[in-house]
């Protein structure tokens, strides 16, 4: 009877042995390409008890595996293979093994891509930022996808621009002069925010905005325009709502890891949100002037001011967002640590690219979508906030695979000296960050904050374009400030223009952009003096079928948006072909209390423009006798947007808030 029962149980187990099949739920990347410089490929499987089940490769010419990993989570298997330069485009097999049970996996490897792409961004471009859902609604039937429906009555939810309206109107874009269009990020975000920084799967472009093929076909569409794109990334950060969420791979995926583990139960109420611009923190209550104040507090109130200011264990630490600590030679090491593994926000989880998986899942993921979509630039988010040596190393392996690509990282700081720091070939950094095109925000801050001052270069008083000359001077900081990112606004920033500010401010700071030293960048709707804190992130007037007036259209625009639109305009197709501008040196002179004018030039030996601005709210003669070393042997100039010619051998009377771009080679 014993043996009975014996067998009847082995029958039993090789029956269920039978019915085991590891199951593939999820595999990034969804597929890979041959001709790779770099042959190392990380595929990353999902599936309940994956890990238990045996791997093996298919016979592949040039294919062979090179490590398959396990992790702490058993519901992932990270493979590496070689495919080395004579493996040819087809498909992989993966062969799972679990008890009796075989599952085959198949893994597609398909040839380079040829289309136009991958080319970077240069002096000779202008960068056109959009926020994809604000810009135009091209396709209503994406609007209403998933729990979140798009209203354009909440501020800081969707609502309902997508890639299609931007194709639609690349037409526009092209006529407006940009040479590429930086959109903020489009990858799937499942929450309702729709500024796209709280990624949900890297691998997916976000429904509501269209399908990973239609940001393909709007790309294919840009570039028969001659129009570059740029894609924006996250590296410091996922969303709180990523599927890794759900099931983490491992015990350091992400920084503080117990924390993001808990997220999930939490998820299930609701969370706050402080407004359009995301997580913000609460006003805190205000505190005693002086000590006797405080002890004279009820104990009750004491004992809650001080515990205040202590985490109660296993509390998330934010980070700090002091990006200066990276930078200075006397911070701690405590206050480094913080800045990089503290969290940016509570809905933002902090990844890990110490994790050698982790690092490998993005940088092979930010190399994917460059060769499947066939981008041409990548602005990364929140640089200073990842992991040092990681950046450095996804900078390498980018520009080893695409040596003409350009990547720009943001790094929001109020001083030069920091742009110098982070750039590629940095004399004050004791490493080379690898970084090519660092963001200037000195420049911006400084240009919205003085360009509407009387320029006065008085010692210990300067104000106006002295203070925008003063921050070009620290250019000697910055190993190569051609390749700094130069913009009067963005979409984390008050807009250039306020309501009710003259065209003539406008004319000024897009000349200023447009001609000195870096690579310029619009934001949406600048370009027609979209102004104003409460539209920031405004809804591109027309982008709607809705929408009373278009102001893609001269007639949907008033005169004075007309005005700005047609400087801009102008201004943008004559920058294309001026090689002063765009590939020659800047030479700058230093505003005066006589003229209040701000004059440089842009020369490259052959050609030369010169700029004039005028600081002052009244007329002013200016001797062009001081000029001399660039106006050269040159007697006129044409000014790029007039066509006025001007006489640059004698005294040139500056209008009141004027600006001259103009060509001397003409």
């Amino acid at each position: 009877m014993k043996v009975i029962k014996a067998l009847a149980a082995m029958a039993a187990l090789s029956l269920c042995q039978d019915a085991i099949a590891a199951t593939v739920e999820r595999m990034d990347p969804p597929f890979w390409y041959t001709g790779m410089k770099n042959p190392e490929v990380q595929v990353m499987l999902y599936g309940k008890d994956i890990a238990e089940a045996d791997f093996s490769l298919k016979d592949y010419p040039g294919v062979t595996v090179k490590e398959v990993a396990k992790v702490a989570n058993p519901n992932y298997l990270f493979v590496y293979l070689d495919v080395d330069n004579t493996a040819k485009p087809g498909t992989l097999t993966f062969n799972l093994k679990e008890g009796r049970k075989t599952t085959e996996q198949h893994f597609e490897l398909r040839p380079r891509n040829t289309k136009t792409g991958a080319q970077g961004f240069t002096t000779k471009d202008v960068l056109y930022l959009i926020m994809p859902d604000r810009f135009a609604n091209g396709d209503p039937t994406n609007d209403d996808l998933g729990e979140w429906k798009a209203s354009r009555n909440n501020g800081g939810g969707h609502h309902g621009g997508d890639i299609r309206g931007i194709q639609d109107h690349l037409d526009y874009i092209d006529d407006l002069g940009v040479t590429a269009i930086w959109l903020n990020p489009v990858q799937f975000n499942k929450g309702n925010a729709s500024h796209g920084y709280s990624i949900s799967d890297y691998y997916l472009i976000d429904p509501r905005l269209g399908s990973n093929e239609e940001y393909c076909e709007m790309i294919d569409a840009a570039h028969d325009k001659n129009i570059k794109v740029v894609m924006d990334m996250i590296f410091n950060h996922s969303g709180s709502s990523h599927w890794w969420i759900e099931d983490i791979p491992d015990t350091d995926w992400f920084n503080q890891n117990d924390y993001a583990a808990s997220i999930s139960k939490r998820q299930a109420g609701p969370r706050p949100n402080f407004g359009p611009g995301g997580w913000r923190r609460r006003n805190a209550e205000p505190l005693p002037a002086t000590i006797e104040e405080f002890n004279a507090l009820p104990q009750e109130k004491q004992d809650s001011i001080m515990r205040s200011v202590k985490k109660e264990p296993g509390s998330l630490v934010n980070t700090t967002h002091y990006k200066w600590v990276l930078l200075d030679p006397h911070a701690p090491q405590s206050e480094r640590d913080i800045l990089t593994d503290g969290w940016f926000v509570a809905g933002m989880p902090d990844l890990n690219q110490r994790n050698r998986h982790v690092a490998k899942y993005l940088i092979q993921n930010s190399i994917w979508w460059i060769e499947y979509s066939r981008i041409d630039g990548i602005r990364m988010d929140t640089y200073p906030y990842a992991d040092y040596d990681f950046m450095v190393r996804w900078c390498e392996e980018v520009e080893d695979e695409y040596p003409d690509f350009n990547i720009v990282g943001e790094g929001w700081y109020p001083r030069n000296s920091a742009a110098g720091w982070w750039q590629r070939g940095s004399m004050v950094n004791g490493k080379d960050p690898k970084l090519k095109t660092v963001m200037d925000f000195d420049l911006t801050f400084t240009t919205k904050r003085e360009i509407m001052n009387e320029s006065n270069t008085t010692e210990g008083s300067e104000a106006g374009l002295f203070k925008i000359y003063e921050a070009i001077t620290q250019d000697f900081l910055i190993p190569d400030p051609n390749y700094v990112l130069t913009f009067l606004d963005n979409h984390d920033i008050d807009r250039f223009m306020e309501p009710g500010d003259p065209a003539w401010k406008l004319k000024q700071g897009l000349a200023f952009l447009l001609t000195t030293r870096g690579i310029p960048q619009i934001y949406y709707g600048t370009e027609i003096a979209i102004g104003g804190h409460e539209n920031m992130r405004a809804d591109f007037p027309g982008g709607w079928q809705e929408d009373a007036v278009s102001a893609f259209t001269p007639e949907g625009r008033n005169e004075y948006q007309n005005e700005c639109w047609d400087y801009a305009s102008k201004l943008l197709n004559w920058r294309r072909n001026s090689k002063a501008v765009t590939e020659g040196k800047l030479i700058h002179y230093t505003p005066d209390n006589q003229t209040k004018c701000y004059v440089y030039a842009r020369t490259n030996g052959d050609d030369t423009v010169l700029v004039m601005i005028n600081g002052s709210d009244t007329v002013r003669p200016v001797d062009m006798s001081r000029f001399a070393e660039v106006i050269g042997d040159n007697t006129k100039g044409t000014e790029a947007v007039t066509g006025e010619v001007i006489d640059v051998t004698d005294t040139v009377l500056m209008p009141a808030r004027g600006v001259y771009v103009l060509d001397l080679s003409k």
